[in-house]
């Protein structure tokens, strides 16, 4: 098998993770990021391999990532995984030196702009990320890779391993899959949800609260993100984001991913029901509600099973429940106020309170110059004491 079906066939199944996606309508969607053309250097057999991503990195740019495996080659028998142990299909694997000198030519081609480099687990955790961290050091010293890297930090990685990648990286990642030791075990039974998972996070915020910056890549500290397999341990929306709040608070996670899970053949798990992607996407809005918009697990609107309605945005609804009654005068409200209205993200407020200091703001249309979304922000919001509802037909 050469380098480029090897390539092939470690990326097939990365769709599976959602690094550095924006779910849902992807900001790249949004601003009209398309993938390159194919470069001339691959033949038409190569160019057959869809093996880039549109990506957005933390800073909010829009690049091709490449998202693949170091080895499809896995130990570990986890219940929803296309890659687990035992299950019947062709494995591939790449030396270090080998998808280095791969991936360098993708990049200097223009092809891809940054990669996203996990692993199965083969001969324990400690000597695949030994490998990892050999591939990632060759990128970057033998071929002079400056670009975006994210590394996934192997379950059973020794602290000084996690060092090393966040010495290498811009972003580390550890797949908690699951929001507790007891829903881990109904998916990856002989994972360690604390010893294995939790603990590396706790090592990547400690090691950043005890050493300088200046000594990481590019003199800052790499983010930490994880994933989970939402719905795939019969959990609830409430756990998941209860375990994304702590995580958020005490390691400073930057953010979580959540990917609805559905059934592989020739798994445990293959007969269980798909989980509405609707979940996923109403998962995603209400982690950001927590991270970004000042908003509790208490705000959300969770059912009686602790789940999240499907049929609505969990920030319209808490709205309608405290604000259909009490609207927010525009020209009062803080920022914390402002940015909990539907239609108002963070730069909405910034540029509200900008506007502020010369103006005031009487009409809905004043708040769509703003980049607001005076539609959605009409039935919640007094301008100048006046309710604005009544003009929605205007827009």
């Amino acid at each position: 098998m050469n380098a480029l079906d090897t390539l092939v066939e470690l990326s097939s199944q990365m769709t599976l993770e959602h690094a550095e996606e924006s779910r849902g309508v992807s900001a790249a969607q949004e601003r009209g990021f398309s993938a390159p053309a194919k470069p001339g250097c691959y033949s038409p057999k190569e160019q057959r391999a869809a093996f880039v991503h549109p990506a957005q990195l933390p800073n909010g740019k829009s690049i091709q990532l490449l998202k693949t495996l170091l080895s499809s080659a896995c130990e570990r028998d986890c219940f929803y995984c296309p890659f687990r142990a035992g299950r019947d299909f062709r494995r591939a694997t790449f030396k270090p030196d080998e998808f280095a000198g791969l991936f360098s030519k993708m990049n200097q081609s223009g092809f891809a702009q940054g990669v996203f480099l996990s692993s199965g687990i083969a001969a324990g955790g400690v000597r695949t990320m030994d490998k990892l961290l050999d591939t990632a050091h060759i990128l970057r010293s033998k071929h002079g890779f400056k670009g975006y890297l994210h590394l996934k930090i192997m379950p059973g990685s020794e602290k000084a391993q996690v060092y090393r990648a966040m010495q290498l990286a811009d972003r580390v990642s550890v797949n908690l899959e699951a929001p507790s030791t007891e829903r881990l075990a109904k998916l990856a039974p002989h994972k360690i949800f604390i010893e294995e998972l939790m603990r590396p996070l706790r090592w990547v915020e400690e090691i950043r609260r005890s050493v300088p910056a200046y000594k990481f890549w590019n003199g800052k500290y790499p983010s930490t993100v994880t994933q989970f397999v939402a719905g795939g341990a019969d959990e609830s929306d409430l756990e998941l984001l209860n375990t994304t709040q702590w995580l958020t608070k005490n390691v400073r996670l930057k953010r979580a991913y959540f990917s609805a899970f559905h059934p592989i053949l020739d798994t445990p798990l293959e007969n269980k029901a798909a989980v509405n992607p609707m979940r996923e996407h109403r998962l995603y809005q209400a982690s950001f509600l927590l991270r970004d918009y000042g908003f509790e697990l208490e705000d959300l609107p969770f059912a009686s099973d602790e789940n999240l309605p499907l049929h609505t945005d969990p920030k319209l609804a808490w709205a309608q429940v405290n604000l259909t009654h009490a609207p927010i005068e525009v020209n009062l409200a803080d920022k914390q106020q402002l940015i909990k209205i539907p239609g108002v993200g963070t730069k909405g407020a910034d540029a509200i309170l900008s506007a502020r200091r010369t103006q005031k703001l009487r009409d809905l249309s004043a708040l769509k110059k703003l980049g607001v979304i005076a539609e959605r922000a009409a039935p919640y919001v007094l301008l100048d004491g006046k309710r604005m509802a009544s003009q929605l037909a205007l827009f």
